[in-house]
């Protein structure tokens, strides 16, 4: 018995390394990073950016996804100005478009060393278990599209959270990566606009207003988008208690 059990305990902490790893490095990250991956270091390095840009545009582009990719996957600090260094080298489009595919990427990654490691045996649990935790998982599975889309909208939901929280509950590949890809859209333009407007505010001294997405005019549009992927669910809620 004790020689079945150790090949068990050795496959899952193998099994587990991925998203140990992914915080380990994160850890460290956010220690040894944070003083580099910043506005004021991109302001200072801007000119040879963009001369090493203009020698090099396909390298560039495929560096800075690379180098996108990385930050997200180790939730490293610096992912808003990855995404601003985008829209400041590539303008809004195609910046936008690298910002989105890098993310996804990079999302994608702790998506699955988190499913690797926890989500598969957690959402087991879930399913096999019974009162309130059954019915959040079957709540959850009943509205997937919508909720995927909700927490990837909703501002106020940390990055790292809508790339776990998926994982953890069983959520389909295929259907992560579709709500991340079109639900991180309008948050990415955003900022992305405000990088390619960097040069001015270079020029001026000044630092990019980052609490731009906050604004009524930008906040507005995307809390609509909310409320459109939240009205299925409500729906659904409805016609239950009605027994429809």
């Amino acid at each position: 018995m004790t020689d079945m059990s150790q090949p068990r305990a050795e496959g899952g902490l193998l099994r587990k390394l991925p998203l140990f790893a992914i915080l380990a490095v994160a850890a460290v990250g956010a220690f040894t990073l944070r003083d580099y991956l910043t506005f004021d270091a991109l302001a200072q390095n801007r000119e040879a950016l963009i001369a090493f840009r203009d020698a090099n545009f396909l390298l560039t582009v495929l560096a800075f996804i690379a180098a996108y990719v990385v930050i997200v996957a180790f939730s490293l600090p610096g992912a808003t100005i990855a995404t601003l260094t985008g829209g400041f080298l590539f303008a809004t489009f195609p910046g936008a478009l690298f910002n989105i595919i890098a993310a996804t990427i990079g999302a994608t990654v702790i998506f699955l060393a988190a499913r690797w490691g926890l989500g598969e045996k957690l959402s087991a649990k879930m399913d096999g278990s019974d009162g309130a935790v059954k019915k959040i998982k079957t709540a959850i599975d009943d509205n997937q599209w919508e909720a995927l889309f909700l927490i990837r909208l909703v501002p106020a939901v940390p990055f790292f959270v809508a790339n776990l929280v998926p994982a953890l509950v069983g959520v389909p590949l295929f259907r992560f990566v579709v709500t991340t890809f079109l639900g991180i859209i309008p948050g990415a333009v955003v900022y992305t606009s405000v990088g390619a407007g960097l040069g001015e505010v270079f020029a001026r001294g000044e630092t990019p207003n980052l609490g731009i997405i906050f604004e009524m005019h930008i906040l507005l549009p995307i809390l609509g988008l909310c409320v459109l992927a939240a009205l299925p669910i409500l729906i659904k809620a409805v016609r239950g208690k009605k027994g429809i």
